[in-house]
């Protein structure tokens, strides 16, 4: 399933703009699911505690918008995405690959609020 967000809700404290993504209930926990948000391809992956953190759909070794396949898994407790074609491991919250520190992905920040899940889009 891929994702098409909602109409952006303007915050003016905030450098950019939180877009509406979908419910937080149409993701399942410990998989990642592909959204477009603002032209922008990006894999959010929800944890058993309803966070919700977002990183690129875009695998730098492959080149290629796969990550949302990829394999949701966790190393010392970091949550992590394993990319689906060449397997390098990232950590969801920085983006640092963390078996090749050469690479890194793009995350973006993510909020629930009022179940909906808003990602913060330049």
């Amino acid at each position: 399933m891929t994702l098409t967000a909602a109409p952006a809700v303007p915050q003016p404290s905030i450098a950019g703009t939180w877009q509406r993504v979908c419910p937080l209930d149409a993701l399942e926990p410990l998989w990642a699911e592909a959204a477009l948000v603002r032209g922008e391809q990006v894999a959010l992956v929800r944890l058993p505690s309803d966070e919700v953190l977002a990183v690129s759909h875009w695998d730098p070794q492959s080149e290629a918008f796969v990550m949302a396949r990829g394999i949701v898994g966790s190393r010392d407790g970091t949550p992590t995405l394993a990319s689906p074609l060449h397997k390098q491991v990232y950590d969801l919250s920085t983006g640092q690959c963390l078996s090749d520190p050469d690479l890194r992905i793009q995350t973006f920040p993510v909020r629930v609020r009022g179940r909906i899940v808003e990602v913060l889009a330049a």
